[in-house]
């Protein structure tokens, strides 16, 4: 093929690639074109098209203290989860991207599992664990389960960030008269921040998001995903699609805000 044809070939190829993305991607937001429509709903249940529009099921979240009492509590087990996450992760993925250790390659393998494993099978496991500890019904119970499902985010992202680090540059803090940790602290944690960040953010949302595990552990402090649950099974009305846009904006909200600290990082001198 001549080159002019494969470039038209490569631009087509290239315009049916854009076509069928934007299917893709047309496809995973319709379900918010219905979604915002009903959360400004007048009427008194889920209903699309709405028959009209109002505030009232924003004005009744606000006002109803158990709606207020689980998101508390999810803001609250979300940030234990992402600090939690953080302090294990970050050395966990240290040591399998700079160690040389018998059974590192099964550790990284297996660092997966709470993502490949059904969360069900997890919460039953965790269930029976905790229910001994005394942990059931507590809010750093959740947070301590959530980090099990968190972790392995934490840790490939992590990992993804460390094998593409300039190891040279630690090097040379090294023979500057930095110790490891001072060039650890320095060097390599401040080129490695949009890891951390896109990490951080990864964490919180899988505890914020999270509803199997909470449905098991959490009793009768419910977190916001399992009020919303219990709000669908016992009564249908559109509180919970005005929760559920808020959720999003604030997820959206997190994931622009990990896009925009992912920026290339300058590692800082070594006095």
């Amino acid at each position: 093929m001549s080159g002019p044809g494969r470039r038209r070939g490569a631009g087509a190829g290239r315009i049916l690639l854009r076509f069928v993305c934007g299917l893709i991607f047309a496809f995973l937001m319709l379900p918010l074109v219905v979604l915002f429509p009903i959360s400004f709903s007048s009427g008194s249940y889920l209903r699309f098209p709405p028959p009209g529009f109002s505030l009232r099921w924003y004005a009744r979240y606000f006002d109803d203290p158990t709606w207020i009492d689980a998101t508390w509590r999810s803001l609250q087990v979300g940030t234990a989860t992402t600090v939690l996450a953080l302090l294990i992760g970050i050395p966990l993925a240290f040591g399998l991207a700079r160690g040389r250790f018998r059974g590192r390659s099964v550790i990284e393998n297996g660092i997966s599992a709470p993502i490949i494993v059904p969360h069900i099978v997890i919460s039953i496991a965790i269930y029976g664990l905790f229910s001994k500890l005394g942990l059931i019904g507590e809010w750093y119970g959740i947070a301590v389960a959530h980090t099990v499902l968190a972790l392995p985010f934490v840790v490939i992202v992590l990992l993804s960030g460390l094998r593409d680090f300039d190891t040279s540059l630690e090097l040379a803090a090294r023979g500057l008269g930095a110790g490891p940790f001072e060039a650890a602290r320095t060097v390599t944690l401040p080129i490695l921040a949009p890891s951390v960040y896109s990490a951080a953010f990864l964490a919180f949302i899988t505890s914020f998001d999270e509803l199997v595990v909470a449905m098991f552990i959490s009793g009768a402090n419910m977190t916001l995903p399992k009020k919303m649950f219990d709000s669908i099974m016992s009564e249908i009305e559109p509180t919970v699609a005005a929760v559920s846009a808020m959720q999003i904006v604030l997820i959206s909200a997190l994931l622009l805000l990990g896009t925009w600290l992912r920026r290339p990082v300058t590692a800082p001198l070594v006095r």
